[in-house]
């Protein structure tokens, strides 16, 4: 007997300054797709309808409308950067149609026409904020891409800063897909900042990387770089630079839950031996089972009726526990903090003890508090050593 199929949208950009992360999104999402459509546990089968809005940000209103008004989907999984996601919500609000969003992202924003899968500004950049401020410096140099992730994530980080009687040295931005770094690397070498918090994104990020490697070697320095969003597959794209990159995230394929190795071996089994998954990649490998298993429960595709049956439900997922809260639409995630290493992975050192409740407008944030004190809050995330 065939099942019913249920039309589902894919929006990630194949071509453009952030390619890489959209294939990487695709990559897992599809493979969600087809494991869901081989098992008897689900009465339906999910037909996925992708679109490639190649990194123009305008294009993403253009393939949603195409696909709510041409394909009749009720659910969208995709978007990678801000800026696309602010594209999509006016049309699934006005709609009624429900965007489910892998990326981390930098908060303040909650839409009951969005399912938040990737990880909040207390997920992300307060566990990442919070150790450099207690292990390597109250003063940050930042460069970023010039949109409202940067934006935001600098904000909350120099509150957080200027709270423990430290400061932000700099901030320089350049436009999605600008690789004219040079100033801003030359500058860094000049000033000597004991941290850089690279908010970059795609080639820009890598170009960045390289030549701040280069530089910094040149004039014997030692400077850490931090990111919320450098994943494996682009360690690889930038190569040996990219070493020793304090990263904030709640997925990393080093994570050593069964889940998460038996999700890998699947992953190399698809794409390949030498393959990695992506932090974003998984958490889209996520939203298909979230929204599979919320469809299955709802036993229809209204998103009314399928938003109530995903809020709360646990899913024990590759990076662990994942379920919705259902007073923000975001997900209940594990904040992880690693370093990456000369093998294109990243050794986690830090991961909370238990999922964090997401936070999106950072309400039970006390800023004034030192960051000892803060870490022992019960508002906090409790972080303890990964052996």
């Amino acid at each position: 007997m065939t099942k019913p199929s249920i039309p589902v949208g894919i929006i990630c950009s194949q071509h453009g300054p952030y390619q890489a992360m959209g294939r990487e999104i695709l990559k897992s999402a599809m493979m969600a797709v087809d494991e869901i459509n081989e098992q008897d546990g689900f009465d339906f089968s999910i037909s996925a309808h992708v679109r490639d809005p190649r990194g123009v940000i305008a294009e993403y209103h253009t393939v949603c409308d195409d696909l709510i008004r041409n394909v009749g989907v009720e659910h969208i999984i995709g978007c990678y950067t801000s800026a696309s996601r602010k594209q999509v919500l006016p049309i699934v609000e006005r709609t009624d149609r429900l965007l489910w969003y892998p990326a981390r992202y930098e908060g303040f924003e909650c839409s009951d026409n969005v399912i938040y899968v990737g990880a909040s500004p207390n997920h992300n950049v307060l566990p990442l904020v919070r150790y450099v401020l207690d292990n390597l410096s109250r003063e940050i140099f930042c460069v970023g891409s010039n949109y409202v992730w940067t934006w935001e994530t600098n904000r909350v980080t120099r509150e957080l800063v200027t709270a423990a009687g430290g400061r932000i040295l700099a901030e320089r931005l350049l436009e999605l897909g600008e690789s004219a770094v040079t100033h801003i690397v030359d500058e860094i070498v000049r000033r000597r900042p004991p941290v850089v918090f690279n908010t970059l994104v795609g080639s820009s990020s890598y170009d960045f990387i390289r030549a701040f490697h280069a530089a910094t070697t040149a004039a014997n320095l030692s400077i850490p770089m931090l990111s919320c969003s450098l994943c494996e597959p682009e360690l690889k794209i930038a190569g040996p630079a990219s070493a020793g990159c304090i990263t904030s995230s709640a997925y990393f394929e080093s994570i050593r839950l069964p889940e998460n190795k038996a999700f890998v071996a699947r992953w190399k089994a698809r794409y390949g031996e030498h393959s990695s998954p992506s932090v974003d990649g998984q958490s889209a490998y996520v939203a298909v089972y979230l929204l599979a298993r919320a469809l299955q429960r709802a036993g229809t595709s209204d998103i009314g009726e399928v938003r109530r049956a995903a809020a709360g439900h646990r899913y024990n997922s590759p990076q662990g526990p994942v379920w919705i809260d259902d007073s923000n639409n975001h997900c209940v995630l594990t904040p992880r903090l690693a370093v990456s290493n000369a093998e294109a992975q990243f050794d986690i050192f830090w991961e909370a003890e238990a999922p964090v409740k997401p936070d999106p407008y950072l309400t039970q944030l006390d800023v004034a508090a030192s960051p000892a004190r803060d870490a022992a809050s019960p508002n906090a995330p409790h972080l303890r050593v990964v052996k």
